[in-house]
């Protein structure tokens, strides 16, 4: 992100967090806000915190678990990109990220770890059952899920939304890079800068887009990797073999309605490698993908850089 408005920056969800205010007043309490909304999600969603919801049903496959819900939410939000993506974003990958040795926060993980003897293989999102009424989750036997591929975004675009309402102006909160806006947009947007990575420094090449509207998602392979064996990995999992998925883009941007809904497309298109250009098109979202030499497409009216609204899921 770029510009001059006002902002805070706290550690979060094994990330960063920065909030934005379109008026200075208002950024203490939509902070304050912003917070105690991903503490909620990390307080459901994280699988590497032992109290979390999330780890409680990981740990009583095969029968009904009472949960916040926080988690019932989430996991319908994970079955839905399940659905709409036709299984390439699978929340049934967590036993393969764990084998992988993505096992714990990224900051923790051995780096240079023993080679990966075994892979998992579930595939099975549709038979996890989720009751409304009851606030229960059923993981089914053999299964662990991971909610990594829409928690965060939905972290961002449920603090956006709260803060927006609670300080009455327009709110940017942006986790690990995963953007979410809500309330009226400062004049011209708010800027995003887009790059490999959210910690990137803001004069480092890449286009600076505006947002109105909706959420920008950035999925890549560049921050999390590690090695097993001698063989780097990365955690965006290919849910059809149980590894990570083959490389073809380094990075993938959507705009899209939501947070959500840009995260669902992003880590979709890192899977599904070339086809994620038509898909993508056939969609209408604007997106940007860069290539592992470097190249870069464009689909669904991104603007070369210039001005990015949000699309639609």
């Amino acid at each position: 992100m770029t510009g001059t408005l006002q902002r805070a920056r706290v550690d979060v969800l094994g990330t960063s967090a920065i909030v934005i205010a379109s008026d200075p007043e208002g950024l203490a309490l939509a902070t304050m806000v912003a917070l105690d909304q991903i503490d909620l999600i990390d307080r459901a969603c994280s699988r590497f915190r032992t109290d979390s919801d999330l780890c409680r049903v990981n740990s009583s496959t095969g029968r009904a678990v009472e949960v916040s819900p926080t988690l019932v939410d989430a996991v319908e939000v994970a079955l839905r990109a399940a659905t709409v993506t036709d299984g390439d974003v699978d929340l049934t990958v967590g036993r393969a990220l764990r084998l992988l040795g993505y096992d714990r926060t990224f900051d923790d993980v051995d780096p240079v770890g023993p080679p990966v003897l075994r892979v998992s293989v579930a595939r099975r999102w549709r038979e996890i059952e989720v009751d409304q009424v009851a606030s229960t989750v059923r993981v089914p036997d053999g299964v662990e899920i991971d909610l990594g591929a829409t928690a965060k975004a939905l972290a961002a675009d449920r603090a956006a939304t709260a803060a927006a309402a609670a300080t009455g102006c327009g709110v940017l909160v942006s986790i690990g890079g995963d953007i979410a806006v809500a309330g009226d947009a400062p004049a011209g947007g708010w800027p995003v800068r887009i790059g490999d990575h959210h910690t990137a420094a803001l004069d480092v090449d890449g286009p600076t887009v505006a947002v109105f509207s909706g959420g920008v998602a950035t999925s890549g392979t560049s921050a999390r990797r590690w090695q097993r064996g001698g063989i780097e990995l990365h955690h965006l999992v290919d849910p059809r073999t149980g590894r990570p998925a083959t490389e073809v883009w380094r990075t993938v941007t959507v705009a899209a309605a939501t947070c959500v809904d840009a995260n669902i497309a992003t880590t979709a298109s890192m899977i599904r490698g070339t086809e994620a250009v038509a898909w993508l098109d056939r969609l209408g979202l604007p997106g940007r993908l860069v290539a592992v030499d470097g190249s870069v497409r464009t689909v669904g009216g991104w603007g070369g850089g210039a001005i990015v609204a949000a699309g639609r899921s």
